[in-house]
């Protein structure tokens, strides 16, 4: 049998110390190594042009939206922030069209950290372009220890697929300085923080399977095996669709 062919949605990198200046299609190991453990075939979409993204998804079985720059707030409506970080509109507009295609095409969808938030995004919620605009802010969202352990806690429910993973409570990573403010409607919240901020959504349509995720499994995974517990449910979902 086939291994199940999974599109990361990669970044580009450049860099004049690591590539002298050249660009570099990447992304980051972790999530290479998530999906082969989870018995799938990773391989890298590179940022093309939003009417190339039907073939590339045509051509898989799951997408994974990773991590990475700021999404823009022109997206939903808002002007940049003086907070706001680099944004890269070129991958905006191609992972946009990476997920509508997705879904017309019933294809999972595995979204981490920056790919939570376009998803979102993609549906028509919104963002805090920065935790600083988050008034109920108690928690450290930006841990400043080792990225591959847990630092907050988040609340689980129980009945989602989340909540069959990782239980009622868990400790996750954060690296985030944006978050959730409006989630949109096709999405149902799964997961919280301390201080009430989304950390994981689902799809209410239980016919499209869609799992995102604010902290970063990725880094967690050799770690704490639960953290790759995710990909491979994941996996098998990518494995059901296919059937």
């Amino acid at each position: 049998m086939k291994k199940p062919l999974i599109g990361i949605a990669g970044n580009s990198l450049i860099d004049l110390n690591v590539t002298n200046g050249l660009p570099v299609t990447y992304t980051p190991q972790g999530f290479v190594d998530g999906i082969v453990a989870a018995e799938g075939a990773p391989i890298v979409l590179p940022i093309s042009l939003p009417e190339e993204a039907a073939d590339y998804i045509e051509r898989i079985d799951g997408l994974l939206l990773a991590g990475g720059q700021d999404v823009s707030p022109l997206l939903y409506g808002e002007e940049p922030s003086l907070k706001l970080g680099a944004t890269s509109p070129t991958r905006d507009a191609f992972e946009l069209a990476l997920i509508k295609e997705a879904i017309a095409q019933h294809k999972p969808i595995l979204a981490v950290c920056r790919g939570f938030q376009l998803l979102n995004v993609a549906y028509g919620g919104t963002l805090y372009q920065d935790l600083s605009n988050y008034a109920d802010l108690t928690v450290q969202h930006i841990q400043q220890t080792y990225f591959d352990l847990g630092t907050h806690t988040i609340d689980i429910e129980p009945d989602s697929r989340l909540g069959t993973i990782f239980g009622k409570t868990y400790l996750v990573n954060s690296y985030h300085h944006q978050a959730i403010k409006e989630l949109a409607r096709a999405f149902k919240p799964v997961a919280w923080s301390k201080d009430l901020l989304i950390e994981g959504f689902e799809a209410v349509d239980s016919t499209q399977s869609i799992v995102a995720v604010q902290w970063h499994p990725e880094l967690m995974m050799k770690r704490d095996s639960k953290m790759q517990d995710l990909f491979n449910e994941f996996g098998e979902q990518v494995n059901s669709a296919i059937l």
